[in-house]
């Protein structure tokens, strides 16, 4: 039974009048603590429910509204890839699957990449997004990652990644894995320009992501309570006949173990963004030397 649909809403509806109709989105509820949260709340906060503090999962539109400054940004034209090279299909055609996710997202693929300015300091992001097909990395994803690298140098601006993606996409085969490599070569042609790529994790962030750009970044920071790894917890436990730690794979624990350098809520996310680029884009200059100390030799007066 739906508490809000089948108790709450007809009460409004009474309330107001039975003859106007009441949008069914006025109210979401929180995965984590299932308490409910109102839609106007949910905006304010960033999606993190302002009971438990749990981080829900963001589009990557969202993620660039976030970020850039004003929310203001350019996005660019991945270029064009084969949408089912394979001819895949389970239950159902890829193409099917494809069509289905461009529809509900308004995106051609998971990838978006964008560029505009954070704190004033110019800089490229591309963001994944777990609502298209489990933010899964296919030939178009590694397509964009490679633009964004490449934008990146063009601009001699700093290059981040927001990754929330199952890993690599199963339709797309070897093909798919085969982005891997060229995901690591973008992110090498970015720093052999001398440019910072920072990555940011967010939930969940794993499979073969995990395993290629997303944990290359200088500068590595997550969000609370991600998950970050390659396979899943339940395929290590029954792989290796152990019970694992308690938080094992979430970002605090990533933290305390030195794979990421900071967990920071998403609230203060795009400040301490901003507070890095500066750091690396603007660093303080370097001390004057000191003058030599006059020193005079054994018996003579100063």
């Amino acid at each position: 039974m739906n508490w809000l649909k089948n108790f709450v809403r007809p009460k409004l509806q009474k309330l107001v009048g039975g003859s106007k109709d009441l949008p069914d989105n006025l109210w979401n509820t929180c995965p984590e603590c299932s308490q409910m949260i109102f839609h106007r709340d949910m905006e304010k906060n960033l999606h993190v429910c302002q009971h438990c503090g749990y981080h829900m999962r963001l589009s990557a539109k969202r993620r660039l509204d976030m970020l850039f400054d004003e929310g203001a940004y350019k996005t660019i034209e991945i270029g064009e890839t084969l949408d089912d090279p394979l001819k895949f299909r389970d239950r159902r055609k890829y193409t099917e699957r494809l069509k289905e996710s461009r529809d509900k997202n308004g995106e051609d693929d998971a990838l978006m990449v964008a560029h505009g300015a954070m704190g004033g300091v110019s800089v490229v992001v591309a963001a994944l997004d777990f609502g298209f097909m489990g933010g899964s990395m296919g030939i178009a994803v590694g397509e964009g990652l490679l633009a964004a690298a490449r934008l990146a140098v063009v601009q001699e601006a700093p290059l981040v990644v927001v990754p929330s993606s199952g890993g690599a996409r199963m339709q797309e085969g070897i093909l798919s894995l085969m982005q891997m490599a060229r995901t690591t070569i973008a992110v090498q042609e970015v720093r052999e320009a001398g440019l910072p790529y920072i990555v940011v994790l967010t939930d969940p962030t794993t499979g073969g992501v995990s395993a290629s750009f997303a944990m290359l970044g200088d500068i590595a920071i997550a969000e609370p309570g991600a998950i970050i790894g390659f396979a899943g917890a339940r395929v290590i436990e029954q792989t290796i006949r152990e019970t694992l730690p308690e938080g094992f794979q979430r970002s605090e624990y990533l933290y305390e173990h030195g794979m990421v350098d900071m967990v920071v809520h998403r609230t203060e996310l795009r400040s301490t963004l901003v507070r890095v680029l500066s750091l690396l884009r603007n660093p303080a200059p370097a001390a004057t030397a000191l003058p030599k100390p006059n020193i005079h030799p054994p018996g003579k007066g100063a």
